[in-house]
């Protein structure tokens, strides 16, 4: 009898030892069954912040970042503006009016002809033959009839310069005898130049030769009557 309440004794004990093993066994096996979920849990809002934060671009409006009904500085109104250019600058004065040259005398170009009325007296004309518009000064025409001493003298009222146009004609008168005037010296030609600091240009006599015992010539004139006047 003895014998037999021991080995019940050691037999419970033994049931005893195995439930407190099962039990351990049981708790651990639920500790990592939690520490093995943990990191599924904590990471889940990270990969909501990261799918929150990639679907933020996508919802966006993309007509909103170019949009030219934006008041913001980036609407892009400046670059449809051109520049407006800087007006011109005036010409120089150097012996200009209004940015015209003065003519010269290498710019006309010139024809002489006897004229019939009046008598002993030629007409000159000047023609721009340039593709530019020049300053015709009216005053300075130099006349020089070979064989006399000394440029024409002037005669007539002075002119006003003006802006010869290319093609355009001016007029003068020229003197080259006086019916009172004895003798005198024949002449096919003679040279012109603008302005007595200019190298003249020979020109023929149309019509001539002239007998020549005087020189005097007009300033020059849009027409060839005014130039015939005097």
């Amino acid at each position: 009898m003895a014998h037999t309440a021991r080995s019940r004794r050691t037999t419970a004990a033994l049931a005893a030892l195995s439930l407190g093993i099962l039990a351990t066994l049981t708790a651990c096996n639920g500790d990592a069954e939690n520490d093995a979920a943990a990191p599924g849990t904590h990471a889940s809002p990270s990969a909501t912040r990261a799918d929150e934060s990639t679907d933020t671009p996508s919802s966006a409006d993309p007509s909103d970042s170019g949009s030219g009904s934006g008041s913001g500085s980036g609407s892009g109104k400046s670059s449809d503006s051109p520049s407006t250019p800087s007006p011109s600058k005036p010409g120089s004065d150097d012996g200009q009016d209004g940015g015209v040259g003065m003519c010269e005398t290498a710019d006309l170009s010139y024809n002489v002809t006897v004229a019939s009325r009046p008598v002993n007296h030629a007409l000159l004309t000047a023609s721009n033959k340039g593709s530019d518009p020049c300053l015709l000064s009216a005053n300075d025409l130099v006349i020089t009839i070979p064989g006399l001493d000394g440029a024409a003298e002037h005669m007539g009222p002075d002119g006003k310069d003006w802006i010869l146009k290319p093609g355009q004609n001016a007029y003068a008168g020229i003197l080259f005898s006086r019916a009172d005037t004895a003798g005198g010296k024949s002449a096919d030609k003679m040279e012109v130049a603008l302005a007595a600091s200019e190298d003249p240009t020979t020109v023929p006599i149309n019509d001539g030769p002239v007998t020549v015992n005087d020189g005097q010539v007009t300033s020059f004139f849009g027409t060839a009557e005014d130039a015939l006047t005097y």
